[in-house]
């Protein structure tokens, strides 16, 4: 009876279940199974026993399991023959026949799984609807076009002659290039309408994949195909030119010549292992297109390799004397710097007369690092180094390097890759020997791009940077010769692993002495020049020069001193020009008011004492180590109305933790030993207690102000003033020893522009006394001390007059 599309009749039946693994069989489709399988082997013995009882072929139910999980739907399937496979092992050959909708689990003869099933029988309109015949056209196309191209001709035939709609989707089972998925989902369609368009998309699809696979391998062929022709062609033409060039007696021109870098390679004088990389890359340049973007990037290379100076040196300047000359006429002070220079030259002199100038294939390379405040004079330090030895000087700016690849170089697959900071420093000079100022190692930054900071260990390690490989050269640089100075502003900014392959040598400011020296001998002359004056027509006493060094200027570099110096300067030449000031003039120093304006830093000492900071109880004076240098620091204590109820300990002026622990300890030792010092303690139990340091913009930290929070504290309690005169430095502890500190000279080198007389230092710093200048420790009264009562006895001026405690308002 025929019926509309998707209309179906179903019966009942009950089959053996014959697991599908991973595979799906439709109905018409023929497959041989294994009768090894356990499963498979229960399935068709169970169909067999039910069939002799029903005197029919064996009935079994394939089901496809995929991951373990049963189709909805499977296929009823009859055991055509039971026999042997190709292979010898048992096997059954079972067909396709109608699709069943599993149901319930029932009970059967045998080992396997029986179940209910409900077969579905599918009827198509007859006749065809135009539209579905014109799918029915469509695929047998398509699967023509398929087989045709797989070259399966006899199966051509075959599809063509198939007109059921149902049988010629479920023809599709057989495509190999179907998914599991795929099969199955044509399976649990019932409408054969409907399955054979889902059939047909399926084709389509494939097709449609494999003509783009077609077209991609067909463009890879041809690209193959034309790079051996046009490499053959080369090759040709090479030798084409040849033996032209040998027929006419003539070598190559010289345009020819600097093209060929295998002759540039062989002639230049480079070590063997980079010689043997060299010429590895001329092959592959030789065997590259021109339009090949490998043959610019080998090009590069070549160039920079063949620039670079692998065997250039330059000699050592052994006059260990004259080195010192030179050292002594450029710079004024920084004995240690330029002691440790002489040092490492006598050693490099003394290792050559012995022939130990190379050991392990290393030379005696240094790596100093010079710290210390801006403006002492650590860059140009540098140049004079490299004048006193004899050798090249290259400066490499580091301050805001946040890339490694700024140091070992970028790899060549890079666009514009280029070698690090240090190989075009090497490059630069034109020696292997050069001495290299790395300039403000302590701004290096780090980010996504790496730390060139650790990328520097390697290069200022002297035990591994004899072989320094950069990332774009790729072959062993040494840089066991180069002398390599680093300059830095704080030390605690370096990495701990940097900082201990550098040897540490500090500038920590120069005296007011060394600061006339230095601006007669070496910053007057370069300002003269630049103002267009001479010696003859413009000179400053020294007297003038001490008091822009002292009270125009509180540095512990010269920078702000040659400002100075070029401003004054600038208006001598501009009052000259406008008439008011005839030449030569002699700048003495009553005449610098008028021409740079009032003083900038007059000593404590020096001003009204009705005026000075310390004129109140309170008030102490401290020495801190900043990133300019040493620096006097003040520390203001007050006690709050004990009406206000505002008790405790109230910090200002944007301290660190650490001092801020500096004060409690400094409250707490007074509150526990005041008794003793016959100090009134009850008003720090009933009052609020509050120490301001001034410069509150300015962070602060450390524990060395703690002698000086302590000494402030005394001084408000007793109303005993502080001596305008001392300034103090040392760590505080609960029982009130005065533990040490560091920078030592910077504070004293500060103490002594401040114009202090007396400083007070932790007893166990006295050794760090030998690093201060003679001519600062004379004019300074240094007491060392153990104890906070000695601090108080030398700090606080005599009880004959006491001052009304200040209260906070």
């Amino acid at each position: 009876m025929a019926a509309e599309s998707g209309e179906s009749m179903e019966f009942t039946l009950v089959l053996p279940v014959l697991p599908l693994d991973g595979e799906v069989v439709l109905p018409g489709m023929v497959v041989p199974l294994d009768l090894s399988d356990a499963e498979i082997r229960a399935a068709v013995e169970a169909a067999q026993a039910a069939a002799r009882a029903e005197s029919g072929k064996p009935k079994v139910l394939l089901v496809p399991r995929i991951d373990g999980t049963y189709a909805k739907t499977g296929v009823l399937g009859t055991v055509e023959q039971v026999g042997r496979l190709a292979d010898g092992d048992p096997g059954a050959l079972v067909k396709g026949r109608h699709r069943v909708r599993i149901g319930a689990g029932t009970t059967g003869p045998g080992a396997a799984l029986w179940v209910e099933g409900i077969q579905v029988e599918e009827t198509v309109p007859d006749p065809l609807p135009g539209q579905v015949t014109d799918l029915v056209k469509e695929y047998k196309a398509l699967a023509t076009t398929w087989l045709r191209k797989r070259g399966a001709w006899q199966v051509v035939d075959r599809v063509q002659a198939i007109d059921d709609v149902s049988a010629l989707a479920d023809n599709s089972g057989y495509s190999p290039f179907l998914t599991t998925d795929q099969k199955t989902e044509l399976l649990e369609t019932t409408d054969p309408v409907a399955r054979l368009k889902l059939a047909t998309q399926q084709l389509r699809d494939h097709l449609a994949e494999q003509d783009v696979a077609e077209t991609i391998a067909k463009d890879v062929q041809e690209g193959v195909d034309k790079q051996q022709r046009e490499f053959l062609l080369r090759r040709q033409l090479e030798a084409v030119r040849k033996e032209l060039r040998e027929l006419n007696g003539d070598g190559p021109d010289a345009a020819e010549e600097s093209d060929d870098y295998r002759a540039r390679v062989e002639a230049a004088d480079l070590p063997g292992h980079v010689r043997e990389a060299a010429l590895k890359e001329v092959e592959k340049l030789e065997r590259s297109s021109d339009q090949s973007p490998e043959g610019s990037w080998i090009r590069t290379w070549l160039d920079t390799v063949l620039e670079m100076p692998w065997n250039e040196r330059t000699e050592d300047a052994y006059d260990i004397q004259g080195a010192k000359e030179i050292l002594d006429a450029e710079h004024a002070g920084l004995d240690d710097v330029k002691a440790r220079i002489t040092e490492y030259l006598a050693v490099r002199k003394r290792r050559g007369e012995r022939g130990l100038g190379v050991i392990g294939g290393r030379r005696g390379g240094a790596v100093l690092a010079l710290v210390g405040p801006p403006g002492v004079g650590k860059t140009s330090l540098g140049e004079s180094v490299a004048h006193a030895m004899g050798r090249k000087f290259v400066r490499v700016a580091l301050g805001g390097v946040r890339d490694e690849a700024e140091i070992r170089g970028h790899r060549r697959t890079y666009v514009g890759a280029l070698p690090g900071r240090i190989v075009r420093a090497v490059k630069e000079a034109g020696s292997m020997n050069p001495v290299v100022l790395l300039d403000e190692i302590d701004k290096v930054g780090s980010d996504f791009r790496g730390d060139p900071a650790a990328a520097l260990l390697e290069v200022l390690d002297p035990a591994q940077n004899h072989t320094f490989r950069d990332h774009y050269l790729e072959v062993e640089l040494d840089l066991s010769d180069v002398v390599f100075l680093a300059t830095a502003n704080v030390l605690e900014a370096i990495p701990e692993a940097l900082a201990d392959r550098m040897e540490i040598v500090r500038l920590d400011g120069y005296t007011e002495d060394e600061k006339v020296v230095i601006a007669r001998d070496h910053l007057l002359p370069r300002q003269l020049e630049r103002a267009g004056l001479t010696g003859d027509e413009v000179a400053l006493e020294e007297g003038a020069l001490r008091k822009l060094a002292g009270e125009y200027t509180r540095e512990a570099g010269v920078r702000t001193l040659e400002r100075t110096v070029a401003r004054l300067l600038r208006k001598v030449a501009a009052q000259h020009e406008l008439g008011e000031r005839e030449l030569p003039f002699t700048v003495r120093e009553e005449d610098l008011r008028a021409l740079v304006g009032r003083p900038h830093h007059v000593p404590e000492s020096a001003q009204d004492p009705a005026e000075r900071r310390t004129a109140v109880p309170g008030v102490a004076t401290g020495l801190a180590v900043t990133g300019a240098g040493g620096d006097v620091l003040y520390v203001e204590a007050s006690l709050a109305d004990p009406e206000t109820g505002a008790a405790g300990l109230t910090l200002t002026g944007q301290l660190g933790d650490v001092m801020k622990e500096s004060a409690q300890i400094a409250l707490s030792f007074l509150r526990s030993r005041g008794a003793e010092l016959e100090l009134p303690v009850a008003d720090l139990k009933d009052r609020g207690v509050h120490i301001h340091f001034p410069a509150g913009a300015v962070p602060k930290d450390g524990p060395s102000a703690g002698v000086t929070m302590t000494t402030a504290l005394a001084s408000l309690l007793s109303g005993r003033l502080v001596r305008t005169d001392v300034a103090m430095t040392g760590e505080v502890s609960l029982t009130g020893r005065v533990l040490p500190i560091g920078g030592v000279k910077q504070k004293l080198l500060a103490a002594h522009r401040a114009g202090v007389t007396t400083v007070i230092i932790p007893k166990r710093n006295e050794a760090d006394l030998d690093d201060v200048p003679a001519e600062v420790l004379e004019k300074l009264d240094v007491h060392a001390v153990t104890d906070v009562r000695q601090v108080l006895e030398l700090a606080l001026a005599p009880a004959a007059t006491v001052a009304e405690v200040p209260v906070a308002a």
